[in-house]
């Protein structure tokens, strides 16, 4: 294997160190339910996303379904 002729330098190495730094997500709040959201993301608690209904939930659903089903029936 390859060894290095000369010591990195502390300011080489912190330079390419510099980068690897983690930091803190940033949280934006859902325009509907008003709670912490990831940006650029469907909201957990009500299925909006930029004030569009994305996600329906399970009452939602079952009305569909119902409705399909009379619909069917005529």
């Amino acid at each position: 294997m390859a060894e290095p002729k000369k010591r990195l330098t502390r300011t080489r190495s912190g330079n390419r160190q510099s980068h690897d730094s983690i930091s803190a997500s940033q949280l934006v709040t859902c325009s509907n339910c008003k709670s912490k959201i990831l940006p650029h993301r469907i909201c957990q608690n009500c299925g909006y996303y930029k004030g569009n209904k994305v996600i329906k939930d399970k009452e939602e659903k079952k009305e569909e379904t119902k409705k399909k089903d009379e619909l069917k029936d005529e």
